[in-house]
């Protein structure tokens, strides 16, 4: 018989990897719920199928894509088919293969009796906090069709804020890299052919056409060296900014950037407002929903922020008082909003208000911020032009007046 390697999932949650003899994978899959395991993966030993299984595990799985999942589980949810019949057909119809698996073992689990939130906390590189939580509380509360409908929204903003604020930098991407990359042939192809003019006259050059030559020289001679430093300097420096420390410098930045500062407070304080206003009409308590928010922030000083408060609304305080500490990062008038929130006893609806308005802001900013970004590449690609011109005809204008 041949033998089938295995992923399974025990009754505890542990993961168990091994291989069984079997008369075909079907067998061994009942060989192994016989054993008190979920089999997650079955492939025969030497089969090609398992290096493209390993391929397929490494496929990203898209925001998209899990919003449709959320979409599509809860469209069946009531139209009344059961949990399990609705992740098996999802599964079936997921063209990632990575998802499918992943899909298929939570089917698993929940057709073994696990509630969805337990099984998809297996998997928190795929499935945020924001997202089992909001499921386990729709499962405790029996209300998982409406927790699913936030959480749908709550995705939905967020890949709407992503792809606006992707859209926004694609630009400035595109044209700092092609200048930079016309830079580098310039300097390797076309300028040494009009420097060494001025090499051979052995007149005294300007500072600037010095510097221009010296430039010239160093990236014909060390073309590789150049371009292998700037690809070190741009890896060291993303592998910094991966660190702690680094993440924090980046976060510190941002923050205090001119063009990009209100961009970035807008984008948490929207981001903030609609996962806080999401978790609470899921009925998650008030300070698990503030240290899931918070986890969920992707600036640290913001992300530090909001889970103090949550310790502090632990101990009393209410969170407008804890938020009111950091007045540079929640401005009085969310506080003030808060307030009247807690008073009247619909905060959750006071932060909704508050995270559209603060999105509204974001795309009128996001939308501008191409007419404000495109003079100033102007003005830099303008003054490097211009200094590389004065650096190369006024050494020519000298040469002529000389002669």
């Amino acid at each position: 018989m041949p033998d089938f390697s295995y992923n399974a999932i025990a009754k505890d949650g542990h993961r168990e990897s091994a291989v069984i003899s079997a008369s075909n994978a079907t067998a061994a899959g009942h060989m192994l719920k016989e054993h008190g395991l979920l089999p997650t993966e079955i492939i025969e030993k030497g089969s090609a199928k398992k290096v493209f299984a390993s391929f397929a595990n490494l496929a990203p799985i898209s925001l998209m894509e899990k919003i449709t999942f959320i979409q599509n589980l809860s469209i069946m949810l009531k139209a009344g088919i059961s949990m399990p019949k609705s992740l098996q057909i999802l599964a079936k119809q997921s063209k990632n293969a990575r998802f499918k698996n992943i899909l298929t073992e939570i089917y698993n689990q929940v057709e073994s009796g696990k509630g969805l939130g337990e099984a998809l906390g297996h998997y928190p590189n795929v499935f945020s906090n924001i997202f089992i939580s909001m499921i386990k509380v729709g499962e405790i509360s029996g209300n998982l069709d409406k927790s699913l409908e936030y959480l749908g929204v709550q995705l939905q903003r967020e890949a709407s804020l992503k792809s606006k604020t992707k859209s926004a930098m694609m630009y400035p991407s595109v044209i700092v890299g092609a200048l930079v990359l016309i830079g580098i042939l310039m300097s390797i192809y076309v300028l040494p052919s009009l420097t060494s003019v001025f090499k051979d006259s052995n007149m005294a050059l300007p500072i600037t056409t010095q510097i221009v030559v010296a430039f010239s020289d160093f990236m014909s001679a060390h073309a590789l060296l150049a371009v292998g430093g700037l690809i070190g300097i741009i890896g060291g420096a993303i592998a910094f900014l991966k660190t702690p420390a680094g993440q924090r410098s980046l976060d510190w930045f941002l923050l205090h950037m001119i063009i990009l500062k209100p961009i970035v407070y807008k984008i948490n304080l929207a981001r903030f407002s609609r996962i806080l206003s999401s978790l609470l009409k899921s009925g998650i308590p008030i300070v698990e929903a503030l240290q899931v928010a918070g986890e969920s922030l992707g600036n640290s000083y913001y992300r530090n922020i909001v889970i103090d408060s949550g310790v502090n609304v632990k101990l009393g305080k209410t969170l407008s008082e804890g938020l009111a500490q950091n007045d540079t990062l929640f401005p009085p008038l969310i506080i003030q909003m808060l307030q009247v929130g807690e008073e009247s006893g619909t905060t959750e609806n006071i932060l909704e208000q508050i995270a559209l308005h603060y999105e509204e802001e974001v795309d009128t900013t996001l939308t501008n911020l191409s007419s404000i970004i495109e003079p100033l590449l102007l003005l830099v690609i303008g003054g490097v032009v211009g200094l590389l011109a004065v650096a190369l005809i006024s050494p020519i204008y000298n040469m002529q007046g000389s002669q």
